[in-house]
């Protein structure tokens, strides 16, 4: 125990002092900006908070008016975390923040009254929203963003309002407005509730895989027909969308940690797949508009990790950055660990040994001296020391080594009391004559 128990203090003293390189552990919370609270990344991140929460971690979630203004918030630090509409962020972006995948298709939705079509315009080209009054987001949501692109490359203008969703489509049905564009999820209750009224026509985006390839955020998908309600037919034909991602991005020094905590959640809410994209796809390292940050890239490579598959996320996360312990620790106790045997054998061993010492003294004074008095207090010591290395305890495999001790000291004991004899002899022959 003596001797294990040096190597386990040594050992926890290289613990100790490699222990203030290991990587701070993650924060218990992080901020996290969603969007309208009753919108398709307000759910998202809501689902996100239950698998925080499962793993005793807080996602504190903020909403928001959309994709902008979560940007702003990312950008002041106000959160850590945001999902975003892909193609909104600033060129600045990209070293700031970090992207850890897409998680769903969100498909922009143009709506316009039916009184229209006679007047030229066709459910095909958005080039006939020409000098309509469109109701296209706040200035600062990803719905306005997008609008303005597809306008600007379909080189016409319009007169944009800063009106959207539920609130918009209720416009539109007034007659306030000749068309709504809204990038949201097919279950919006607004979406809906357009799509069956007859008044009101949804724009097929015939150009969809232009679109497509010229913008890389941007997807070609088709909602099927009967998608919302097979019972009546809802819609009644196929649509033809372009659908940028919902983007999941991050502060660039969030801790890692956090990272694959929220690709686990990522995971868990996004891989059952929905009308507009099969099981499996999402969440998914594509059509992101940041850069992908290095534990997605090792996610979708690789899945979890492999302490993490094994352990839970607490301990797997210190484990993981308990990584600089291994090479000293293996480094020190390895030579340590084999040098155990050699010094245990030689601690037990001196334990006899260092009897020796005292022997080789007694015998080297009681052959030198000439008193028979001082000689045989000597081998009174000799008596004393025999009954002394008696009482030493050794492991039963060094029993014979003792043995040998105490038989040298009664060899020594003799020895002397030889020499008695033989200065006695002398005297007694004298005597005689």
């Amino acid at each position: 125990m003596r001797t294990f128990g040096i190597i386990a203090v040594i050992l926890l003293i290289a613990m100790f002092i490699t222990s203030r390189f290991i990587a701070p552990p993650p924060p218990r919370e992080i901020g996290f900006a969603s969007g309208s609270p009753t919108g398709a990344y307000t759910l998202a991140a809501e689902a996100y908070a239950l698998v925080f929460d499962d793993k005793d971690f807080t996602l504190n979630i903020t909403t928001t008016t959309g994709s902008g203004d979560n940007l702003e918030l990312l950008r002041s630090g106000e959160v850590q975390a945001a999902i975003i509409q892909g193609g909104t962020s600033r060129p600045t972006d990209q070293t700031e923040f970090l992207s850890l995948g897409s998680v769903f298709y969100e498909p922009l939705w143009v709506f316009y009254r039916a009184d229209l079509a006679p007047e030229g315009m066709t459910a095909e080209d958005i080039r006939s929203l020409k000098g309509l009054r469109i109701a296209a987001g706040s200035e600062n949501s990803g719905t306005r963003v997008l609008a303005e692109e597809l306008l600007d490359i379909n080189g016409i203008s319009a007169n944009l309002e800063n009106t959207g969703g539920a609130e918009g489509a209720a416009q539109l049905q007034r007659g306030e407005i000749d068309a709504l564009v809204s990038v949201s999820a097919p279950n919006a209750p607004f979406v809906r509730t357009l799509l069956a009224d007859e008044n009101i026509r949804v724009l097929s985006f015939k150009r969809a895989l232009a679109y497509e390839r010229l913008r890389p955020y941007l997807k070609r998908v088709v909602f099927p027909e009967g998608g919302l309600d097979l019972a009546n037919n809802l819609p009644s034909a196929p649509i033809e969308l372009v659908a940028p991602v919902a983007e999941i991005v991050v502060d660039k020094d969030l801790h890692p940690a956090l990272q694959s905590l929220l690709l686990e959640a990522m995971s868990q809410t996004h891989s059952g797949g929905t009308l507009l994209s099969e099981p499996g796809v999402f969440p998914s390292p594509d059509r992101v508009a940041l850069p992908l940050a290095d534990e997605a890239e090792r996610y979708y490579e690789s899945g979890p990790s492999f302490l993490r598959r094994l352990f839970p996320f607490t301990m797997a996360n210190f484990l993981e950055r308990a990584w600089v312990l291994a090479i000293p620790l293996i480094t020190l106790g390895i030579p340590l660990v084999r040098a155990a045997p050699p010094i245990y054998r030689w601690r037990t061993r001196r334990k006899i040994y260092i009897w020796y010492k005292d022997l080789r003294e007694l015998e080297r004074r009681g052959r030198s001296t000439r008193n028979p008095d001082l000689r045989q207090k000597i081998r009174n010591q000799l008596s004393a020391l025999q009954a002394e290395v008696g009482r030493v305890e050794v492991p039963e495999s060094y029993t014979d080594e003792l043995y040998r001790l105490r038989a040298h000291i009664s060899f020594v004991n003799q020895l002397l009391g030889n020499i008695d004899r033989q200065e006695e002899e002398p005297i007694t022959s004298e005597s005689a004559v």
